[in-house]
């Protein structure tokens, strides 16, 4: 029976991997699960008035088709928090969706025909290239300095093509933790002005910073054709539940976008609106919890990475958000990074995510580990990593 081709080009390492890792337990050995970003998944959960709001949600009778754009009252109580990151937005320019890879999908969709071109952070987070392909696009890789958490902007200048559509962003950044500057940022909406291209802007880590000020894109927009993607699976640890939603900057050059747009949405009906009624309780209750999270983070992170720069054949810049390490494979005798991280997890039973996964041009010779779990499992996991790299 025939099966599309468009389906070929879709690929998610993250979760790919872990059938090797079932096969790896089937074998007695017991297995460190250090390629989810979900912090719901290692212990974290959402505040208790969050799940109370869900709970008499469904107890008071919401539980029927929500309006497709979303409840008007968690709409309004998002563009407030935009707005306070720099955009100057209404609750009409937010869309719900069920998690931001689904209003990624609605976005791609949307702006990309056969043969386009979309620019992508390189290494980038998998589903971006994914959905570029699923809609016949072809997702072009720029580098960015790890270290100094700059995109290389000569570089994004040589890569654009009539046929570029679109330069994405993903800050902080999964896979690396790299979080762009005010500087790096006016220089993309700067590009993409030049050029006429969409910025579509992936924020959903936006409070989990570490070092310093984090600054969205709304701070620059200015009347740019901006799509800031966002939700409330990390930042508000309701990954399970599924609800993001895309934000439209202000501007004349998204008016054909914000009216075809919704309809994708229509055509999915609507995000759970007993969820949405949490999300509106996640926005307005104490907020708390989210420092105390991120503070919790932090330390894993430096304890994280300290450890893989003392190995032998690693080394790994130090990331300023997000929950993820990507330390660079120095040492060659393991193979590539697909066959590093396979080695690691069949002699050690430490799963990783390969760099690879992440995009061939700037992710090889990598690996993705999260350090959401909590310090003894953390320091077992180093402990075997650092054994496997010294043998």
């Amino acid at each position: 029976m025939k099966v599309s081709k468009k389906v070929a080009g879709v690929e998610y390492a993250i979760r790919d991997i872990v059938l090797a890792a079932r096969k790896v337990q089937q074998k007695g050995m017991q297995v460190d699960y250090l390629n989810i970003g979900d912090p719901v998944q290692y212990g974290f959960q959402p505040p208790d008035n969050v799940k109370q709001a869900l709970i008499d949600a469904i107890k008071n009778g919401e539980n029927y088709y929500s309006t497709s754009e979303g409840l008007l009252e968690l709409r309004q109580e998002i563009a407030k928090k935009e707005n306070a990151k720099g955009l100057s937005i209404s609750a009409d320019e937010i869309l719900i969706t069920n998690g931001v890879s689904e209003g990624l999908d609605m976005v791609i969709s949307s702006i990309v025909e056969e043969g386009d071109e979309v620019l992508l952070p390189g290494p980038y987070y998998p589903p971006y290239a994914s959905y570029v392909r699923l809609h016949g696009g072809n997702p072009v890789e720029f580098a960015v300095d790890l270290e100094n958490s700059t995109p290389d902007i000569e570089d994004i200048k040589s890569k654009i093509t009539p046929k570029t559509v679109a330069i994405c962003l993903i800050s902080p950044n999964n896979p690396t933790g790299v979080v762009f500057n005010e500087k790096s940022l006016r220089e993309l909406v700067n590009i993409a002005n030049q050029n006429n291209l969409y910025i579509i802007c992936d924020e959903i880590y936006d409070q989990i910073i570490f070092d310093q000020e984090f600054v969205g894109i709304g701070k620059v927009a200015g009347d740019s054709p901006v799509i800031v993607l966002n939700g409330f699976s990390k930042v508000h640890l309701m990954s399970g539940w599924r609800i993001g939603y895309i934000a439209f900057n202000n501007s004349s050059k998204l008016d054909a976008l914000r009216e075809n747009l919704p309809k994708l949405a229509r055509v999915r009906i609507a995000t759970s609106l007993p969820v949405q009624h949490a999300a509106l309780e996640s926005l307005r209750g104490p907020q708390d919890y989210i420092s105390n999270f991120v503070s919790e983070i932090k330390k894993h992170r430096d304890f994280v990475i300290k450890r893989l720069n003392e190995m032998p054949g690693l080394s790994c810049p130090n990331p300023k958000g997000a929950f993820y390490a990507f330390p660079k494979i120095e040492d060659k005798r393991f193979g590539n990074d697909k066959e590093f991280v396979t080695k690691l997890l069949e002699s050690k039973g430490v799963l990783t995510v390969h760099g690879s996964g992440f995009g061939e041009q700037y992710g090889n010779g990598h690996f993705r580990l999260v350090y959401l779990p909590k310090m003894e499992i953390l320091e077992s996991a180093m402990n075997k990593i650092e054994e496997f790299v010294s043998q």
